[in-house]
Formats: C-alpha cells, sequence, structure tokens
C-alpha cells in the first residue's frame, strides 16, 4: 500500500437536472496506479484525516467511473472494511474514510451521542469528494456511500445533508440515530438497508433508552421523506432473508433472520453474530447503485461483480 498526499481544494456544486462538465480528474492520470491502494492525507476543518484510495483494475483515464463512499464501524478501520466487505471486486473506486476518536480511543462518526461535537464529517466527506474529482475520472451523477454500524447510521445523515451528490446510500446494521426535523434532503434519495433480527448491538426493534429506533420505524420515515404513500410489500423471500420496499425500489429492506451485528456474505469476521451468506451485501448493494443515477442521467446497468 503506498501513501499519497492530498491537500483540499474547493467544491463543486450540483444543480439537480443540470448538465454538469467532466470532472478535471478526467484529464490527469491517476494519483494512484490502477488495481492499487493508498492511503490519503487531507485536512479538513484544521483536522488532519485520512481515508484508503482504491482505484479498480480496469480504471482508464477519461473513462467516468461510480464512486463508492465507505465508512466503518465504531471501533473498526477502512482496512478492516475493505476486507470483509468486497467491494474492491466492484468496478467503481472504492474510498474507505477514517473516522476521529470519540473520547474511548475508538474511531466514529457524526450523529452519534459519543460523537466529537467540533468534527465536522460531513464537511471532511464533501471536502474528499471535491478532491478526488480533481485528481480521478469521476462519474459525479453516481457517487454512492455505505457503511457499517454506526458507519452506516452516519451514511443515513449524508442522505439528509449531501442528497445533491450522493446518489443513492446503503447502510448495513446501522446505529439509526432520531433526526427528526434535521433531515430535510433536497431530492427523494434512495434507499438500501441490511440488519439482523438478533443483532445485540443495534437491536432491529430498537432501544428508547438510547435515542436509537425500530429499523422499520427508520425506513419508514426515509420512504415518507421520498414521497411514498404506499405500504410496505416482500418482494424476495430466501432461508433467512425477507426483502421488503417501498415505493417499488426507492426504499428496500432486507430482513435477515437471526442474523447479528454483522455484513451480510462477508468474506470475514465483520461483527457479532450469525452472519447469512443467504445473499451477499456487496452484490446487492452495487445493484441497488447502479439501479439510480443522481436526476440528469438514465440509471446504468450493472456490472458484473466476482467475490473472492
Amino acid at each position: 500500500m503506498s501513501t499519497l498526499l492530498i491537500a483540499v481544494s474547493a467544491g463543486v456544486v450540483f444543480v439537480p437536472g443540470a448538465a454538469q462538465a467532466a470532472p478535471a480528474g478526467c484529464a490527469v492520470a491517476p494519483p494512484t496506479p490502477p488495481g492499487n491502494t493508498a492511503t490519503a492525507r487531507i485536512t479538513s476543518g484544521g483536522i488532519d484525516r485520512t481515508y484508503l484510495l482504491r482505484v479498480p483494475a480496469d480504471y482508464r483515464q477519461g473513462e467516468p467511473r461510480p464512486l463508492i463512499l465507505v465508512y466503518h464501524g465504531r471501533g473498526q478501520t477502512p482496512k478492516q472494511m475493505q476486507s470483509y466487505t468486497g467491494l474492491d471486486t466492484l468496478p467503481a473506486i472504492t474510498v474507505y474514510l477514517q473516522g476521529t476518536e470519540t473520547g474511548d480511543d475508538q474511531l466514529g462518526w457524526q450523529g452519534a451521542p459519543y460523537s466529537n461535537p467540533a468534527v465536522d464529517d460531513v464537511q471532511f466527506t464533501t471536502d474528499v469528494l471535491d478532491q478526488l474529482e480533481s485528481r480521478l475520472c469521476v462519474d459525479t451523477h453516481r457517487v454512492y456511500a455505505t457503511g457499517k454500524s454506526n458507519g452506516a447510521g452516519f451514511v443515513g445523515v449524508l442522505g439528509c445533508r449531501l442528497s445533491t451528490r450522493i446518489a443513492a446510500i446503503a447502510p448495513v446494521a446501522g446505529a439509526f440515530y432520531q433526526l427528526g426535523d434535521q433531515c430535510e434532503p433536497q431530492r427523494a434519495v434512495p434507499v438500501l438497508d441490511f440488519h439482523g433480527t438478533a443483532d445485540s448491538v443495534i437491536p432491529y426493534n430498537g432501544v428508547a433508552s438510547r435515542n436509537l429506533p425500530p429499523i422499520q420505524t427508520w425506513l419508514s420515515q426515509w420512504a415518507q421523506r421520498d414521497g411514498c404513500t404506499a405500504g410496505l410489500d416482500t418482494f424476495f423471500t430466501k432461508d433467512d432473508v425477507t426483502g421488503q420496499r417501498w415505493c417499488g425500489s426507492v426504499v428496500e429492506h432486507y430482513r435477515i433472520s437471526g442474523g447479528g451485528h454483522t455484513w451480510p456474505g462477508a468474506l470475514s469476521t465483520s461483527g457479532p453474530g450469525k452472519t447469512t451468506h443467504t445473499v451477499s451485501a456487496t452484490q446487492l448493494i452495487w445493484d441497488f447503485f447502479t439501479a439510480h443515477a443522481l436526476p440528469g442521467l438514465p440509471a446504468a446497468t450493472p456490472s458484473p461483480c466476482t467475490l473472492a
């Protein structure tokens, strides 16, 4: 793994439905060779931050690529997320961002009660996107976010705060703290969620004393934000997995019966409890992401991924 030093530049404003010029990064060589992972360093909000940047092996200069932002769980690291998710197998630029210490020597993200109030992870995400769009050929209509646990909860925050830059979100075993009227996305945000019914860390039915809503409640709230008036329907059942959706496929949920605080289909240990291999979260996330782009462009045809 190499180390890549990066500084912050000005942001790019996206106007929904408007045509955009190709990012400056489409005209330059990638900062790390295709097929490699580099450690990037950036200063955001006066704080030195890091993330792992993976450029797909078949990356070609001048050919726009989707970009996936990945957020680890509390106490985990970007390298762990990279290892057990298998997201590197996707034909996309993958970015594994690193959180900051939450006061107990564990890394975490904005939005949780234990988060550092001096840290703005939304700004960090914006700064990283600005930089990558200047260094890589990013398809700015196809930027996505996924994460696990506290990282998944923060992905929900990004859906609220960066809805004109992030096309869709996919939280896994999410710690969704109540956002109330703080969540006002500027467009309908497609959401794909995974959660185990036996998750002992973030219980499926919520914990009122921890301000954690039931997963079904959180999803229903997103469906309402996205303008959905119809109820949910079941579209998938296989062994321990049930797929539910609101408004066709705008909000989708995979309920893992007996599933723990884990990443479905994980390549290695991702958390406590049972890991289902009935479905692969990584494959389903990719299928969902490629079906949703920011307004102004049609959805792409999914490219296959190979999970080792």
